[in-house]
C-alpha cells in the first residue's frame, strides 16, 4: 500500500501520517497508525469515505480503553472522531439524550443527571465513549446499553447515513451485529424524571465500587466476557463468572513481561510499567488456554485487539 498519502480523498478534517497510537490507549502501548484521519464532521466523514479506494482498510478508534493495539500498529486509515462527534443534549420534551459518538459514557451520564434525567447512571461507570458503547452492546451494574437505546446513527463504508432502530441491531451481551464497517456517529438515549441530588449520589456510589474492586492502574477494563449459563450447562459446569474461572485455574497475578492479571480482580489485565502489545495478548491467550484445560470451555475476548505483531508490519509507505 505504498504511497497511501496519494490515494485518499481530499477532506476538511486533519491526515496525520505514522501517527503514533501507544501512548493514546489505556494500556500505554502499541504501535503506530500507517495514517490517522480527523473528519471534521459528518459530511466530512462521509465524503472521505465515499472517496476512498476500496482496498484501502480503516479501523476506527475511540479513546482505547477497551484496546491493544499491536506492536506492529496499524495499517491502512485508523479514523478518530473528534469534538464535533462529542455533542451532549437533553430534548426539553421528551426527555431523551442525544449524544455523538465520540462523548465519553461518564459525561453523557453526568449531563442528564445534572438535567434531572435518570437511567444512565450505569454509563458513569464505563470507561469509553458512546460510539464504543454502541458497538458492544457495553453495560455494567445490572444495565447496558440496548436497555436504554431509542436509536443509533451511523456512516457505511460508502458514506452512506443510516439511522438503526435497536430491534435490528443484533444486541445482546457485549455484542452488536451491525457490519463492522459502519461507523457509529452517535445515539439518542432514554431517560426517566428523577432528583439530580439523588441521580448523583447513585453515581458517586458507582465510582466508589469502581475503586474498591477494580485496580487503578493502566488496564482495559474487563479482559473476557463473562460465560452465559447455557454455555457452562452444556458443559456440566454450574454459573460462574469469567473472573472465578480465571482464579480457580491458578491466573490471579500470573505475568509475561510487564504485562500481569491483577491481584485486586483477575479478569482485568494491567501494564505494570514496560508491557508491549505482545506481552499483553499472550498473557490474554495463556489465560484462556488454562481454563479451557480446565473447565473445557474457552473465554471470549471482550478486549479489542487490533493492528499486526511487529514482526508483521508492512505498512510501506505513508
Amino acid at each position: 500500500m505504498s504511497d497511501l498519502a496519494g490515494r485518499l480523498p481530499k477532506v476538511r478534517g486533519r491526515y496525520t501520517a505514522d501517527a503514533p497510537l501507544g501512548a493514546t490507549t489505556w494500556f500505554r502501548c502499541g504501535g503506530n497508525a500507517q495514517m490517522l484521519f480527523k473528519p471534521e464532521d459528518e459530511a466530512d466523514l462521509s465524503a472521505f469515505l465515499s472517496g476512498l479506494p476500496d482496498d484501502v482498510p480503516v479501523t476506527v478508534l475511540g479513546v482505547c480503553s477497551n484496546t491493544i493495539v499491536r506492536d506492529g500498529g496499524i495499517p491502512g486509515v485508523v479514523i478518530r472522531l473528534g469534538g464535533a462527534f462529542a455533542d451532549i443534549a437533553v430534548e426539553p420534551d421528551s426527555g431523551a439524550v442525544r449524544a455523538g459518538a465520540a462523548a465519553l459514557d461518564t459525561n453523557v451520564a453526568a449531563a442528564a443527571g445534572r438535567a434531572g434525567r435518570a437511567g444512565l447512571e450505569f454509563l458513569s461507570g464505563i470507561p469509553g465513549t458512546v460510539g464504543g458503547a454502541l458497538r458492544m452492546n457495553a453495560g455494567a451494574y445490572g444495565a447496558e446499553i440496548k436497555d436504554v437505546l431509542i436509536e443509533a446513527r451511523g456512516v457505511d463504508r460508502a458514506g452512506q447515513a443510516h439511522a438503526f432502530d435497536p430491534a435490528g441491531m443484533g444486541l445482546g451481551y457485549r455484542h452488536c451485529s451491525v457490519p463492522e464497517d459502519v461507523i457509529f456517529t452517535g445515539a439518542r438515549l432514554r431517560t426517566i424524571a428523577g432528583d439530580p441530588t439523588e441521580i448523583a449520589a447513585r453515581m458517586r456510589g458507582i465510582k466508589d465500587q469502581r475503586q474498591a474492586t477494580q485496580p487503578q492502574a493502566r488496564t482495559g477494563g474487563s479482559t473476557f466476557a463473562n460465560p452465559t449459563a447455557d454455555a457452562l450447562a452444556a458443559l456440566g459446569l454450574e454459573p460462574m463468572k469469567a473472573w472465578q474461572m480465571i482464579d480457580k485455574a491458578g491466573c490471579r497475578g500470573l505475568k509475561i513481561g510487564g504485562a500481569q492479571m491483577a491481584e485486586l480482580h483477575c479478569n482485568f489485565m494491567i501494564n505494570t510499567g514496560d508491557a508491549t502489545s505482545s506481552d499483553l495478548e499472550a498473557l490474554g491467550e495463556e489465560v484462556r488456554r488454562r481454563v479451557k484445560d480446565l473447565f473445557g470451555y474457552e473465554l471470549r475476548w471482550e478486549i479489542r485487539r487490533i493492528g499486526v505483531p511487529a514482526d508483521m508490519a508492512t505498512h510501506g509507505q505513508a
